[in-house]
């Protein structure tokens, strides 16, 4: 690493704009004003809300919560839901044969599943607990300082210096209400309809919006009174995946497990046009005629999901079919499901976010110091910081959204190297799980360090 340049002028700290709200734009703006640096967040909608049901955040993503901030891993913890009896805690993912059953034998739902093999993937210590996603917003939230969130804040467009109107040396960003406001870098953390990523490739570019999977959602809290009488204390209070030909159901407790959170994913062969949202009303036929030859215990689950009150359906989509070439050019860019939002089958969409946050967190150190040291000047500090976390976390992403599409066909018996058998399909489940939970995070760190110091700041091209 060369001698810093000490005639290099000081600069002011830098300024963050991170647009979007979510459980990945919180988290980062939390994890930037603990390393002091400026950082303020422009969501859209007019109050603090968020919509949604059950979030699980796995080893990996605990583990980076806390190293961004430890409150946010408490903020889990505070809203976390005991996976199982809370004596005895259940940390396992359970799977299990939900098809496959004696049409002529007649049996209750807490009957049927008696004997069967269940098969178990450890999550380590409190590796799954189910947690609503508003109430953890919401403890995010209470420890956010005052300042740092704008409400109400649509984000039209932006212009880089020099670019139009703009002489500044920062980003002008303006609003969807005629405000205005600048920054020194745009973070797109606003999901998977972002507005930052239509910029960055155009509105016109099929890049630039999830496209539609062909699996629905059907999404819903049952009472967990209810769930007991029906399916027993251990199968409501434990997560389940249930498998079979096409389809796959998955419940587990949330709410301090007074609820029990239900998705059950089905084949659509119809069209879902982007300008409709992603969410509508569901229809009782069509998912009790998805799941009318299923076995009795997924049919027990499914009857409960037709009696919750605020049942939905969700389409699903993803970024798989047209990836982002990178997730920065200069000093913008995108981050969690706005750079690379997978289907919903691996639950760790929000954890591989989370990932990303703390590697923003990194690299925006790291230029902040050098920065104030004179090493860098802050418009190549900035865009080699941003450049550096797309290099180091587009595999890993990408990853992701490959093995979320490809996960769904093991559960749902059309992997052809598992078919139907449940073992097969295990051993596949397994491995990509371990590859999400057990992912070297100090040695993530590591790289995006040592990308820094690599380059030395008279050799540094953008």
């Amino acid at each position: 690493m060369s001698t810093p340049n000490t005639n290099t002028p000081s600069n002011p700290p830098i300024t963050v704009a991170i647009i979007g709200n979510g459980v990945i734009g919180s988290a980062l703006a939390l994890g930037l004003h603990k390393r002091n640096i400026r950082v303020k967040v422009y969501e859209q909608a007019q109050t603090l809300r968020s919509i949604g049901a059950g979030i699980a955040f796995t080893k990996n993503a605990r583990e980076c919560l806390a190293l961004i901030d430890p409150r946010l891993d408490a903020c889990v913890t505070a809203v976390g839901t005991v996976n199982g009896d809370p004596r005895d805690p259940n940390n396992n993912m359970q799977f299990v044969d939900g098809y496959t059953h004696d049409p002529v034998e007649h049996c209750l739902p807490n009957e049927e599943m008696v004997g069967r093999f269940v098969f178990k993937l450890f999550a380590g210590e409190r590796g799954f607990e189910g947690c609503h996603r508003a109430q953890f917003l919401e403890g995010v939230m209470e420890v956010m300082p005052e300042e740092v969130v704008c409400l109400g804040r649509r984000l039209e467009r932006y212009c880089l210096p020099g670019e139009g109107e703009n002489q500044s040396d920062k980003i002008k960003l303006v609003f969807g209400d005629g405000g205005v406001d600048e920054a020194d870098i745009v973070i797109g953390c606003d999901g998977i309809k972002s507005r930052v990523r239509q910029l960055l490739y155009g509105r016109d570019n099929p890049i630039s919006h999830p496209h539609y999977t062909h699996k629905v959602a059907y999404r819903g809290l049952v009472p967990m009174n209810l769930a007991i009488s029906h399916l027993g204390s251990y199968r409501a209070l434990n997560q389940h995946m249930y498998g079979g030909p096409n389809a796959h159901v998955l419940h587990f407790p949330v709410a301090d497990q007074k609820l029990m959170n239900v998705v059950a994913f089905v084949n659509d062969l119809d069209d879902w046009p982007l300008d409709k949202g992603m969410t509508q009303p569901a229809s009782k036929d069509e998912i009790a005629a998805a799941f009318v030859d299923w076995g009795p215990t997924v049919k027990g689950v499914i009857e409960l999901l037709l009696r919750s009150k605020e049942m939905d359906k969700w389409g699903v989509f993803d970024m798989y079919e047209y990836p982002a070439p990178r997730y920065a050019e200069g000093r913008v860019c995108i981050a969690g499901d706005a750079a690379h939002a997978s289907a919903p089958h691996h639950g760790a969409g929000a954890g591989i976010g989370v990932e990303d946050a703390l590697a923003l967190c990194v690299v925006l150190e790291r230029a902040q110091r050098e920065i104030d040291s004179g090493y860098r000047g802050k418009v190549d500090a900035l865009g080699f910081a941003l450049k550096t976390f797309s290099d180091v976390r587009y595999e890993r992403s990408q990853w992701l959204v490959r093995s979320s599409r490809e996960v769904c066909e093991t559960y749902e018996w059309v992997n052809p190297e598992c078919g139907k058998d449940m073992a097969k399909g295990f051993e596949d489940v397994k491995a990509r799980s371990h590859q999400i939970w057990y992912f070297d995070i100090e040695g993530m760190v590591k790289d995006l360090q040592r990308a820094f110091d690599m380059v030395p700041a008279e050799d540094l091209v953008l």
